[in-house]
């Protein structure tokens, strides 16, 4: 029987290799997200990225096989909406979508924020798939990402969330264009906007304290 640790560092595993793939196809003109909402075949990539992992990262590989198994596994998990669907998601608590030419962990990150944007699960799947493509097609910020169903001990809110991450926070003009897409993305209740230094200071962590920079 496997041990809750196993199985934590088989989903550790799981979310690197799904990172890797993601870089793999789009050095090769593909995305995987489209992949799997065309329903195509890619088995022959995720075997060929599985070989390279396996040699790199020997425990880690070990642990994704004895848990999922090989790349026809993967391949059916990834069909079946893991790391795609935020509510068919259980192995990662985070599905990114970075927009074309971002590059995380630049030295100007403390500069940057984010929208929030809360969504009971009956409709949060529709509109990450909106953000999603909308970042991927350069419309809304420089990156975007979304909650999962998997259970975070972080989490104070049974919602979804989305954050729409922008550069400057003090860019008020494209902040608020950021906003704009997303009202017509469907986004019309108000939202807030919070900017990376106060995470970074530990302030979202303090009851009652204000910390939203925009509200609109």
């Amino acid at each position: 029987m496997q041990s809750a640790a196993d199985s934590g560092l088989a989903d550790v595993a799981y979310g690197l290799f799904e990172i890797l793939l993601n870089r793999e196809l789009q050095a090769r003109g593909k995305r995987l997200v489209a992949l799997v909402e065309r329903g195509e075949d890619f088995r022959e990539e995720i075997g060929e990225l599985l070989a390279g992992f396996s040699a790199d990262y020997p425990e880690l590989a070990g642990a994704l096989a004895e848990e999922l198994g090989g790349a026809d596994a993967i391949h059916a998990l990834l069909q079946a909406g893991e790391g795609i669907v935020p509510t068919k998601t259980s192995r990662i608590y985070w599905i990114v979508q970075d927009a074309p030419g971002f590059v995380p962990g630049g030295e100007d990150d403390e500069r940057g924020g984010k929208w929030l944007i809360f969504a009971d699960r009956d409709h949060a799947d529709a509109l990450w798939k909106s953000v999603r493509d909308a970042t991927a097609e350069g419309r809304l910020g420089i990156s975007a990402r979304v909650s999962t169903v998997k259970p975070n001990p972080d989490a104070r809110d049974e919602r979804i969330v989305i954050y729409v991450h922008t550069a400057d926070w003090e860019d008020e003009d494209d902040v608020m264009r950021v906003r704009d897409v997303l009202r017509e993305l469907g986004v019309e209740q108000r939202i807030g906007y919070k900017r990376n230094i106060e995470t970074y200071h530990g302030e979202y962590s303090e009851k009652g304290k204000k910390v939203t920079f925009y509200s609109a």
